[in-house]
């Protein structure tokens, strides 16, 4: 191979792991026809298919798959070293991609990203919000955030919350008809407010007392997958809810919902930023690595 073939590597790479030229051609800021001739420039040179293209789909081929599995470490090496030169820089410069649920990219990671940028004008950041449990070598991400029991092996991970606790509560007018439940297992004479999670699934509420964990499938008239619309169908008496206590904190505190529960909803350990062990942070990463470190 010669080094002039590094950018045609580079776009094989970006289509396999998008499953599309359209979606790889987009997020190359390349046409479709160049990307599909530089992988066929790429193909002729080698004598091997590497992709088995359909009118649905595009997969790798076994050769294509070995050549993944060289190209995903020596292409990050190469975009962690370009990204180290930024220190020879007077500023700090280069752009973060950070892949996070809503619930942490709203509360702890853009006020930190909101600091950063005002002081450093030449880092960019692009935050993408995704409640799945994104690969973030995949998708090319420099970091993700998950909460520590979600965290995956071989990775950085550091701590830049608190622990948190989930809530279950309702409306003062629920509870005046349909009553309080007692334990967990009371919920199925209750009507709850479901929560659709991004693989489809519902999300089963989760307990905790005295070292007995318990996962409890509710029902009820209503389920989003939209957790504002889920706490406004409760304030208006529909069900009961289940979520992380701060975002229902100030509806607790003026009475418009009221927890249930309590006793069985223990802190749990909270969200980490978590990043390939093997990835070198460039300079503007590791500001923002010690903007977002929890210090409590």
């Amino acid at each position: 191979m010669y080094r002039d073939d590094l950018g045609s590597l580079a776009m094989f790479q970006a289509v396999a792991q998008a499953g599309s030229f359209t979606k790889a051609a987009a997020q190359l800021g390349v046409s479709q026809s160049a990307l599909s001739h530089s992988l066929r420039r790429l193909e002729g040179k080698l004598g091997l298919r590497l992709l088995n293209r359909s009118s649905r789909s595009i997969a790798p081929t076994e050769a294509g798959e070995r050549l993944l599995e060289t190209l995903g470490p020596a292409l990050e090496q190469i975009d962690a070293r370009i990204a180290s030169l930024t220190a020879l820089r007077d500023q700090p410069a280069g752009t973060i991609r950070i892949s996070a649920a809503e619930h942490s990219a709203r509360t702890l990671l853009w006020p930190a990203v909101d600091r950063l940028v005002a002081r450093y004008p030449d880092i960019r950041v692009e935050i993408n919000v995704n409640a799945g449990l994104t690969d973030i070598v995949a998708g090319r991400y420099d970091a993700g955030i998950r909460l520590g029991e979600r965290l995956e092996q071989d990775m950085i991970a550091v701590r830049i919350g608190p622990r948190l606790r989930m809530v279950t509560a309702g409306a003062p007018a629920y509870f005046a008809k349909h009553g309080r439940p007692a334990t967990p297992h009371d919920l199925s004479r209750h009507r709850c407010i479901n929560l659709r999670m991004p693989s489809g699934n519902l999300y089963s509420w989760e307990y905790e007392q005295d070292g007995r964990e318990l996962k409890v499938k509710v029902d009820g008239q209503l389920v989003f997958n939209d957790v504002e619309l889920l706490v406004a169908a409760a304030v208006q008496g529909h069900g009961l809810v289940h979520l992380v206590e701060d975002r229902a904190a100030p509806l607790l505190a003026s009475g418009a919902l009221e927890p249930v529960l309590e006793d069985w909803c223990e802190p749990f350990d909270g969200y980490y930023l978590y990043y390939p062990s093997r990835r070198q942070p460039s300079p503007a990463f590791s500001l923002l690595l010690e903007a977002l470190r929890f210090k409590g």
